[in-house]
C-alpha cells in the first residue's frame, strides 16, 4: 500500500470513529426541560419570543399550562409550528379539575378533546395541577381519586400518562390517620394516577421525599425542581436555597423519574436571569445529567 493510500484510508478511519463518537455523544446529552409557567408574563407578551428565548438558553422540553381549547390563543396546528420553528417539544401539559372553575381544558369539561389535542402536539403526560382554595373541602377530597382515575382511563386510551400535582395543602390531614396526598395515592389506581411531585412545595410542608419514594415505589415520574430560600422560605434559584437536591436524585430509581422540570413561580430579579443562574448550577452538578 503506498503512503497517499494509507493516510487516506486512516484518515477514513479516524472520520469513522469520529463520527460515531459525536454520535453516541449526542445520545448521551441529557435534555434540559422547563415548565412554561416560569415566563408566564413572557408567554403573554409574546409567545414565539419568549419560546426562542428558552431554546437559545438550551432547552428542548417544555411542560405547559392554560390550555382551554387551544394553545395560549393558538390552534393545535398553529402552536405545533411553532415549537417545530423553535425547536421544543411538549412532555406535559397542566390541567384544573373543574369542579367550581369548570372552563375547556379542565378534567371535568369534555376532557377528551383535551386529550386529543394534546395528543396532536405529541405530549406524554396530562397532569391535575392545582384544586383552587374553594374546592379544597372534605367532600371534594373524598371524589378526587375517582375524578382522577377517570381521567387517567381516557388518557390511557390515546397512550397518554395522567399524574397528580401537588403543592403543600395535600399535606393537611385529611383524618386522624393520613393527610391529603397518602389519601390520593391509596385511593387512585397506581397505574392510572402517577405523582408529579414538586420539591419544592413538599419541603415547604417539611416533609421527606426520599420517604414517598420509599412508600409508593415508581408512583413518580415526573418532578418539579425549584429551590427555597432558607429564611423566608420563598421560591429560589435551584442552587441557591436548603433543598438537597443530589439526595433526591440519588433515589430517582426508587422513584421512577422519568423527566423533571426546571420551575421557578416567582423571583426577585429578572425571571430569564434567575433561569440562568439554575441553569448553570445544574450544568456544574453531574447527578442533575445522570
Amino acid at each position: 500500500m503506498q503512503r497517499k493510500d494509507f493516510i487516506k484510508l486512516s484518515s477514513l478511519r479516524f472520520l469513522g470513529l469520529y463520527s460515531c463518537g459525536i454520535s453516541n455523544f449526542k445520545s448521551n446529552k441529557k435534555t434540559l426541560a422547563i415548565q412554561l409557567y416560569t415566563i408566564r408574563d413572557a408567554v403573554s407578551e409574546n409567545l414565539e419570543k419568549a419560546l426562542e428565548n428558552l431554546a437559545n438558553l438550551g432547552f428542548t422540553q417544555l411542560e405547559i399550562y392554560g390550555y382551554n381549547g387551544n394553545f395560549f390563543g393558538k390552534t393545535r396546528n398553529e402552536f405545533q409550528t411553532i415549537l417545530k420553528n423553535v425547536g421544543l417539544k411538549v412532555i406535559s401539559s397542566h390541567h384544573t379539575t373543574g369542579i367550581l372553575h369548570n372552563e375547556k381544558g379542565t378534567l371535568l369539561n369534555d376532557w377528551e378533546k383535551s386529550v386529543e389535542d394534546l395528543h396532536f402536539i405529541g405530549s406524554k403526560y396530562m397532569v391535575c395541577s392545582y384544586l383552587f382554595p374553594e374546592e379544597r373541602t372534605i367532600e371534594n377530597y373524598k371524589k378526587l381519586p375517582e375524578l382522577l382515575n377517570k381521567s387517567g382511563e381516557i388518557t390511557k386510551k390515546s397512550g397518554i400518562q395522567f399524574a397528580y400535582h401537588n403543592h403543600d395543602f395535600e399535606f393537611e390531614k385529611f383524618d386522624e390517620t393520613k393527610n391529603i396526598y397518602d389519601f390520593i395515592l391509596e385511593n387512585s389506581s397506581q397505574d392510572l394516577v402517577k405523582m408529579e411531585l414538586d420539591l419544592y412545595w413538599i419541603s415547604k410542608a417539611g416533609l421527606d421525599p426520599i420517604l414517598y419514594f420509599e412508600k409508593y415505589p415508581k408512583r413518580f415520574p415526573l418532578w418539579h425542581v425549584k429551590d427555597m430560600k432558607s429564611e423566608t422560605k420563598d421560591f429560589a434559584e435551584i442552587g441557591n436555597g436548603t433543598i438537597d437536591f443530589k439526595r433526591i436524585f440519588e433515589a430517582k430509581e426508587k422513584a421512577g423519574l422519568e423527566h423533571w422540570f426546571l420551575e421557578q413561580d416567582s423571583s426577585d430579579k429578572d425571571i430569564f436571569e434567575s433561569i440562568k443562574i439554575s441553569k448553570k448550577y445544574i450544568s456544574e452538578n453531574s447527578f442533575f445529567l445522570k
